[in-house]
């Protein structure tokens, strides 16, 4: 079951990073996929535990999509992140996936648009939201409408992350890695020797 995860979070990542989309036809074929593994291997109580992941996933990341801080991609591909994992990875996955967040977003916005580029966009922000902040709670806006300093960065590179972590330090989950991955570390470290 990581496995298939890991490589459902990839192809998302790809698309993520090449098109700034993930597709709704891979979002949908990973949850299917999900509830129909988590049935197959666990019967009702994986089934049950692939709904409390989905409805996880929509709880903590439903409002990150309203206030617009993350993309419905995003929250899409969390969903069936949450079928395959279940609820208490899902979490601990969001919440290193928003820690990783502040940093991934920073570096890709920096590839984006340079050093120069990042600290016009910045101090743009900054110099609209304390002139053109509004009552009524909308963003600031330059002249043309558009929300000032705004920039898309993909997010699925924060949320796999975030999900590796998670992997990595769920006591049910990481000695399965920890057991997969040792022979092949030890006949490396053997072979540097």
């Amino acid at each position: 079951m990581l496995l298939i995860t890991l490589l459902f979070l990839l192809s998302a990542l790809y698309f993520d990073l090449r098109y700034q989309r993930i597709p709704n036809k891979l979002c949908l074929a990973g949850l299917l996929a999900a509830l129909a593994l988590q049935a197959y291997d666990n019967q009702w109580l994986g089934l049950g535990q692939a709904i409390l992941g989905v409805g996880a996933a929509l709880a903590l990341l439903l409002p990150a999509f309203y206030f617009r801080y993350l993309g419905a991609g995003d929250v899409k591909l969390m969903v069936a992140v949450g079928a395959f994992s279940g609820p208490t990875l899902l979490f601990w996955s969001v919440v290193f996936g928003l820690i990783f967040g502040t940093f991934t977003s920073f570096f890709i916005a920096l590839y984006k648009v340079g050093w120069s580029g990042f600290i016009k966009m910045i101090s743009r922000h900054y110099i609209y939201s304390d002139s053109n902040s509004n009552v009524n709670g909308k963003a600031a806006t330059s002249t043309k409408g558009k929300v000032a300093g705004a920039l898309q960065v993909p997010y699925a590179p924060a949320l796999a992350l975030g999900w590796l972590l998670a992997c990595a330090l769920s006591p049910e989950v990481g000695p399965e890695i920890a057991a997969a991955i040792a022979p092949e570390i030890e006949a490396l470290l053997s072979s540097i020797k």
